[in-house]
């Protein structure tokens, strides 16, 4: 047993009182660092003695990988179909002739969906020109699951596609992660149509992308709303206090794209370190924007002080904020209208006791506290962080409360354990024929 598990139901699995659930999870990318959420899923259905696999599009990018990956051995449990093997030949001879191939390889064994998946009257053109019969492909034999549980709306789109054709057969369940929200802001109301009307349950992280999933046009008889978690028992709380040396320790713990608002938390410690010198700014993360980053910090003239990390495991992002006062996590919602869902780099910095400083974004509110747990300010704000990083620097002897207000609403509300209990509940409900 990796994890210790101090649930009520997990003996009720021990002991024989629930059934085993084969799941697959549809991803796009896997193993991803920054996706910690579905992680935590995997290994702790596995830990609860579930079946479980993994079907993503392609590999992570991050030159690390999480450590809980190679202890699981998640690897080993993961397909990808999106390999260049598998994907639409753009030349019609070599596209119908590498199906004809195809067809003599499986439809023995599953002739049913690849006859489904050239269902021109069902499906016209995406059928005629062959793209559901190479999205199928990969998927035979994929019918064995129970549930499978898509993260992101559009991996949901796909299952709905498979369960039409007939490779798979276990009920769909998909969690949004703020692209309900993208989706409304850009006007693809139809995007989800698929989803929306044969999916069997849709799980939004927050009461706000609820809302939004509502209008555009999800039953909210479909909707229930579950939340990412994380693993306390990896996260130990320690309130943080003045240091004898004065020096005051930031932390940003995120991918350097447009929506993590970095570019904002930077010119707001520039402006702080002003009248506080002795701040030590850490900035763990990487991505398109880096080398943006970098100017802005050379232009600013801080280089001492503020620090790109590049990609940290997960082990050592606890250390780094084992050794922070304040994590900064200064979100906006980007130009083309991409949001976060609720960042759980968030949860984890709570967890361990960190006052945070963030943006009135999606659904962070709904998980700090402001004024309790940490701060929160509008998006690209930069005075408004500017002013309430200096409040948190001239206040110090605020931050054990604070630290302890956001470990207690983590473990209220966002424990894995918990969370993943309900979720093995929601799936057996689904399997007995209950929810919509």
């Amino acid at each position: 047993m990796i994890r210790y598990v101090a649930s009520l139901s997990y003996l009720a699995h021990v002991l024989g009182e629930k059934s085993i659930v084969k799941i697959a999870f549809l991803l796009y990318h896997w193993p991803v660092l920054s996706e910690t959420f579905i992680l935590n899923q995997i290994t702790g259905l596995l830990d609860w003695g579930h079946e479980v696999d993994i079907y993503a599009k392609s590999p992570g990018k991050e030159p690390v990988i999480h450590g809980d990956v190679e202890r699981y051995n998640l690897l080993e449990r993961t397909f990808y179909y999106g390999s260049a093997s598998e994907r639409l030949p753009a030349n019609k001879l070599v596209r119908l002739t590498k199906a004809l191939g195809l067809v003599i390889k499986h439809i023995r064994k599953k002739p049913m969906p690849l006859l489904k998946s050239l269902n021109v009257f069902k499906f016209g053109r995406m059928a005629s020109s062959l793209g559901i019969f190479y999205t199928t492909i990969p998927f035979l034999g994929a019918d064995k699951y129970d549930i499978v549980h898509c993260h992101f709306g559009p991996n949901g789109n796909l299952a709905v596609l498979l369960k039409e054709v007939g490779v798979i057969k276990g009920k769909i369940v998909t969690t949004f992660h703020g692209e309900a929200g993208y989706t409304r802001q850009k006007r693809y109301e139809k995007g989800f149509e698929p989803l929306f009307e044969k999916g069997d349950v849709i799980l939004p992280m927050s009461e706000r992308e609820k809302q939004d999933l509502i209008k555009l046009g999800c039953s909210p008889q479909k909707i229930v709303v579950h939340r990412m978690g994380v693993d306390l028992s990896k996260f130990i709380f320690a309130p943080r206090r003045p240091r004898d040396d004065g020096k005051i320790h930031l932390l940003t713990v995120a991918r350097l794209a447009e929506k993590k608002g970095v570019e904002y938390g930077i010119r707001a410690v520039a402006n702080v370190l002003r009248k506080y010198p002795y701040i030590e700014y850490n900035i763990a993360g990487d991505g398109p924007l880096r080398s943006d980053l970098a100017n802005l910090i050379d232009t600013l003239d801080i280089n001492d002080e503020v620090k790109l990390l590049g990609w940290k495991r997960q082990e050592e992002i606890v250390e780094l904020m084992k050794r922070a006062d304040i994590l900064l996590a200064p979100s906006v919602t980007s130009e083309d209208g991409d949001q976060e869902g609720i960042p759980v780099v968030l949860m984890e910095a709570l967890a361990q006791g960190l006052p945070v400083l963030s943006t009135q974004h999606a659904g962070i509110p709904e998980l700090v506290q402001d004024g309790k747990s940490g701060f929160l300010v509008p998006e690209r704000d930069v005075n408004a962080l500017t002013e309430r990083l200096e409040f948190l620097v001239q206040h110090q002897g605020l931050w054990p409360e604070m630290g302890r207000a956001g470990r207690d609403y983590v473990e209220r509300h966002h424990d894995i354990n918990k969370l993943n209990d309900q979720l093995v509940q929601l799936y057996q409900r689904l399997l007995d024929g209950g929810l919509p």
